[in-house]
């Protein structure tokens, strides 16, 4: 059988969920052809393989390549400095009512070119793909304009053209009022609605719509009006839900059929059936858990026994995640949330796929799914959950190159 690149000697870790745990096969083999799995299995019972390339994995572990589900990559400047002001005290809500958070960035962003924000962005995405991300999730939401809104949507697929990375981007305007629609919201949402949204799908620039539902952000029934329109322009939809407080967003994004529901900290019960009823993905996002010294944690367990999906990201950003290493995500996950090493892989790998859609191309090791792998210089995968400040990636397949 030819094939491009087969890598043999390695054991893999499919997380194919038709096989028990982390989908282990040892020793294994894994074939690409097209940019695409050919065969990833057994070395016992691996059909006849040829291709010009084939490389010795010595025994290497490889898992799928790495996603990160929840990003906010594009932005203008940065808050250093509300990061001191929390230091002395300051809580996340007080310091966005006084104008910092995100309105703060919103005014580094619109001041920023294009090019600037793609270059700016760079590093972030450079340090992602560092430890293993093949496919990254990016957010508008710092520009609240029309022009500022699409502009920061071009900048993040140039980015997938510049690096060999497949960017997923979400269009997040319903992410604060901007000063010009101060005490009206409302109208915010209609500029939304009405331009902005329609604009960002004529033009192809967003894969799904998100919304900030929180008392600092946007009602249940602003955010409803968001996802209406979304839907009326084909676009999938997520949320940021439960992270402050409990306005059941994660139940309105479950009526959507939204993709994810994300953050959770505040999650009910009647939230967690909605997402299980549905199929909507929780993403978490332990960075942001840990920088803002969150104390609630959100209801793992009750999730893990609805069977939600559990996905994992780094929420990328500049004022309560300034993260960019799935590595650690999955390590705070394990140690603060007590998530398993299986389900820290699971949730940037297969469960981080199922977050944006993407579980019928990427996330497992599986025959006709994309190329994408992380090989690893390990002795069990559980080192990629423990270890922190280490690195063991040796080497980044991305659609079989």
């Amino acid at each position: 059988m030819r094939c491009d690149r087969i890598w043999r000697d390695a054991r893999l870790a499919t997380l194919d969920p038709a096989l028990p745990g982390l989908g282990v096969i040892d020793p294994g083999v894994l074939a690409a052809r097209n940019g695409r799995i050919l065969y990833a299995g057994p070395a016992t019972s691996a059909p006849d393989l040829e291709a010009p390339e084939v490389f010795d994995c010595e025994g290497r572990w490889i898992t799928p390549g790495l996603i990160d589900p929840h990003t906010h990559l594009v932005h203008g400047g940065d808050r250093a400095a509300e990061f001191e002001l929390r230091l002395a005290g300051a809580s996340y809500e007080e310091i966005a009512r006084a104008g910092g958070g995100i309105v703060s960035t919103m005014a580094a962003t619109r001041a920023a070119h294009e090019d600037a924000l793609v270059a700016s962005a760079l590093p972030r995405l450079d340090a992602l793909i560092a430890e293993g991300v093949t496919t990254v999730e990016i957010k508008s939401g710092y520009g609240l304009t029309l022009a500022d809104e699409l502009k920061s949507l071009r900048a993040a697929r140039r980015l997938g053209e510049v690096r060999p990375i497949r960017v997923q981007t979400t269009l997040l305007a319903a992410h604060a009022t901007p000063p010009e629609f101060a005490g009206d919201p409302d109208g915010y949402i209609d500029l939304i609605c009405r331009q902005i949204l329609p604009a960002a799908a004529t033009e192809g620039l967003a894969d799904a719509v998100d919304a900030f539902c929180e008392t600092i952000g946007f009602t249940p029934a602003q955010v409803e009006r968001v996802f209406e329109a979304a839907r009326a322009h084909g676009l999938r939809v997520k949320l940021h839900a439960e992270q402050l407080s409990n306005q059941h967003g994660a139940a309105l994004a479950a009526r959507f059929g939204a993709l994810s529901a994300d953050h959770l900290e505040h999650l009910d019960a009647e939230g967690i059936a909605a997402l299980a009823a549905a199929g909507t993905t929780a993403t978490l996002l332990p960075g942001a858990f840990y920088a803002t010294r969150e104390t609630r944690r959100p209801p793992i367990e009750a999730l893990r026994a609805a069977g939600v999906p559990l996905a994992l990201a780094t929420d990328c950003n500049p004022g309560t995640s300034p993260m960019t290493s799935p590595l650690l995500v999955m390590n705070l996950a394990a140690t603060l949330f007590r998530m398993t090493v299986e389900e820290c892989l699971a949730g940037v790998t297969r469960e981080a796929a199922r977050a944006l859609g993407l579980i019928g191309a990427l996330g497992t090791l599986e025959t006709g799914k994309v190329c994408d792998l992380a090989i690893w210089d390990i002795e069990r995968p559980a080192e990629l959950v423990y270890r922190m400040g280490f690195n063991p990636l040796n080497a980044r397949i991305w659609a079989g190159q």
